[in-house]
């Protein structure tokens, strides 16, 4: 007849290392989740300036997916294209913060980054303005009341005090944001000299650096909501011809 040998009883000891072993593979795989997701599918960012207001103001954390294409009128992060930002300090977090930012727990603080409205894609010919002050896209005009800034007393912030006439070249959008008056979009940079390319080309947003689209304001809690793309932007036909190589821009010279 066997004896069957008991095993000692784990000690407090024992069993709070058992708990630590695991408690660390746990957050560990979190992070590792959490890194994977801000990578590939979404990443928060905070909203530094009031240049596309109403639709979103200062301090709103809005959520930015990476899993499908943008199309025009969508609202899109990207990394400055050519010191549209004039070299900004970035904004300071903590270690701990940082961390928690590179993981994406905390929202993208940096500056580095700009968020506007797409208004042409590759190819798009975009007008400032027709005879009712209209920006047109391929010749059609946009109506754009139900997102452009609207100030306390009831007025709509005009499309555009600039007038110029562009072509989107290949791999590129046009931007702007939604309080005009206080959004330097691509219309501000049709002028700029860059080293690496030609005088305004900088204006130009290329494909490669915009982050993804934002789809939803997660924060404050208050004006949560879904982001979409106007319904205007629709009726908007294809461009007649292939993008240029590089961006068209009428008359020379214009800046905000």
């Amino acid at each position: 007849m066997s004896t069957k040998v008991k095993e000692p009883a784990a000690t407090g000891g024992q069993r709070f290392s058992t708990f630590l072993r695991e408690m660390v593979l746990v957050v560990v795989g979190a992070i590792i989740v959490s890194s994977l997701l801000r990578a590939f599918v979404g990443q928060m960012f905070i909203i530094p300036s009031g240049s596309m207001e109403n639709t979103l103001l200062i301090g709103d954390r809005v959520v930015v997916q990476k899993i499908t294409s943008f199309e025009r009128g969508d609202v899109v992060v990207f990394a400055d294209p050519g010191d549209w930002l004039g070299g900004q300090a970035l904004a300071a977090r903590g270690p701990v913060g940082q961390v928690f930012e590179f993981i994406g727990v905390l929202p993208d603080t940096s500056t580095e980054h700009l968020i506007k409205r797409v208004i042409g894609m590759p190819g798009d010919t975009v007008v400032c303005c027709d005879d009712k002050g209209r920006i047109t896209v391929n010749g059609q005009p946009l109506e754009e009341e139900s997102y452009l800034y609207t100030d306390p007393s009831g007025t709509t912030v005009s499309p555009s005090e600039i007038e110029f006439k562009v072509v989107v070249p290949q791999r590129r959008i046009f931007v702007m944001g939604d309080h005009r008056d206080a959004s330097a979009d691509s219309r501000c940079h049709l002028s700029d000299i860059s080293t690496t390319q030609r005088k305004g080309q900088v204006a130009f947003v290329p494909i490669a650096d915009v982050v993804g689209p934002a789809f939803a304001v997660a924060a404050p809690f208050s004006r949560a909501k879904m982001l979409h793309s106007p319904p205007t932007f629709s009726t908007i036909p294809a461009p007649t011809a292939p993008a240029p190589d590089e961006a068209v821009i009428k008359p020379e010279g214009v800046s905000c």
